[in-house]
Parts: structure tokens; C-alpha cells; sequence
């Protein structure tokens, strides 16, 4: 049984880092450098950078910030945002990056999965799939959650998992920032619909929500950003809690 995986994000816009509900009403939550020095203290167990208007503003991730951080961490690091080509892989892997994470670029250019995996191998590769509960169906988003596909959630899961990819970053559009919990729902069916690791994203408010989403389903890590940047909770005390509620977690 792997160990569940406690992951913070920094969502980052103009050099910043920021949080909203439900991919709007964005507001500062700090400095990136800091925030990620500090998660790393407290015994997070990677870290998730996704520089979220990249892709919108037709530009690369920022690289001299990913630099910063990375030399500031010893921890998993993944970057996202505005990555289109294997040449971008290569300068953040540079950087470094440890893993990248690709959404709307995945959804463009498909066969870019299969090419960055064979470049840098499956275990580099994780695909970000951003969905929402529309007409009773859960659908795929892209450019930051702008832009509605045709693709259903569960069937590009074990898409981007034929093509290569090495883990899913999967967030629920609708419990993002609500702090109500994770979407359960969906979470379960594409964890069960693929056999490659998937992080939950989206909604977590309580320790009880990591619990829930860890019982419920085979998602291996809990990802959130305002809880843990606004000091709601910290990763030790969820760390301890999930220890006491017999889930395995890693230690410092």
C-alpha cells in the first residue's frame, strides 16, 4: 500500500501566488519562495507549481521563479502552466523541475504525452485534467478552466494513461476553493479507471476531507492551496490526524 501523499500548490500569477473559488475571484495569498520553503518544513511531501495564465497569456512558465524554488526544496517538485513542447520540458526539467504537468496542451496535441515520455520517461508526466459537473456529465476544461471541451473526465483518464502519462492531477472545477470537500464522486471513478497514481484536488477544507477522499477512494495524493496558505491547517497536525485514523502517511 503506497503512503498518501500531502501535497500544497502554488497557484502563481504575475510572480505571485494566489487562490480562488471555483478558478475566479482571485486573491493574494503570498510569496511563492516563501510559502514553499515553508511547506517543506513542515514535512510536505511534494510540491505542485502551476503558473495559471501561462497558457491564456500565450507565454512560458516562469522559469527564473522555478529556479528560486527549487534551489529553496528537497521534495518532488512539479511545474505546470503554458508548456507546449518538448523544449519546455527540457528548460524546466533544467530548472529544476522533477515532474511537469500539462492540461491544455495535452488536450491540443495528444501524442505530446507519448513524446515526453519517451524523452524523459512516464514517471515526468503528469496530466493535469481540470473537469466540471455540467449536464450531468463530468467534462474537461482547458485554458485554465475558460474553455469547455468534448472530452469526458473518466475516458481521457485512461487516454492520457495509453499514451504515457505517469500520474493525474485531477481537480473538481466545482468544489475548487469551497473548502466543502473533495468530489468524491468523480475522484473515485477515475482513480478506479486507471492504474496510474492520481492526486485529488479541489475542495479541501477539514482534516476530515483528506480522510474522506483517502477511505473513498484509491487517489493516492491530497493536494490543496488555501488551507494550508491562510494557515487553516497545517501539514503536521493533518499529518498526525491521518496517522490516528490508521491512513499511512509519510513522516517528516
Amino acid at each position: 500500500m503506497l503512503k498518501k501523499r500531502i501535497i500544497p500548490c502554488l497557484d502563481i500569477k504575475d510572480g505571485r501566488t494566489v487562490k480562488g473559488i471555483n478558478f475566479i475571484e482571485l486573491r493574494d495569498a503570498g510569496d511563492p519562495i516563501e510559502l514553499a520553503k515553508k511547506y517543506v518544513e513542515q514535512g510536505a511531501d511534494e510540491l505542485v507549481f502551476l503558473d495559471i495564465t501561462a497558457t491564456v497569456e500565450n507565454r512560458k512558465t516562469l522559469i527564473t521563479l522555478v529556479k528560486q524554488i527549487a534551489l529553496e526544496i528537497n521534495i518532488p517538485f512539479t511545474v505546470g502552466g503554458g508548456i507546449s513542447s518538448i523544449e519546455d520540458v527540457s528548460n524546466l526539467i533544467k530548472a529544476g523541475a522533477d515532474k511537469v504537468s500539462l492540461n491544455s496542451s495535452a488536450v491540443k496535441t495528444p501524442t505530446l504525452i507519448t513524446e515526453i515520455a519517451n524523452q524523459f520517461g512516464s514517471q515526468c508526466v503528469v496530466i493535469a485534467i481540470d473537469t466540471k459537473f455540467e449536464n450531468n456529465e463530468w467534462k474537461v476544461f482547458v485554458n485554465g478552466g475558460r474553455t469547455s471541451t468534448s472530452l469526458k473526465a473518466v475516458e481521457w483518464a485512461k487516454k492520457v494513461e495509453q499514451l504515457g502519462a505517469g500520474e493525474i492531477l485531477l481537480t473538481s472545477m466545482n468544489n475548487d476553493g469551497t473548502k466543502t470537500g473533495f468530489a468524491i464522486d468523480i475522484t473515485n471513478k477515475v482513480s478506479k479507471a486507471v492504474n496510474i497514481p492520481i492526486i485529488a484536488s479541489g475542495g479541501a477544507g477539514t482534516k476530515d476531507h483528506f480522510k474522506e477522499v483517502f477511505e473513498k477512494t484509491l487517489a493516492t495524493g491530497g493536494l490543496a492551496a488555501s488551507i494550508f496558505h491562510f494557515g487553516v491547517l497545517s501539514i503536521p497536525d493533518l499529518k498526525d490526524y491521518l496517522r490516528t485514523e490508521k491512513i499511512s502517511v509519510r513522516c517528516k
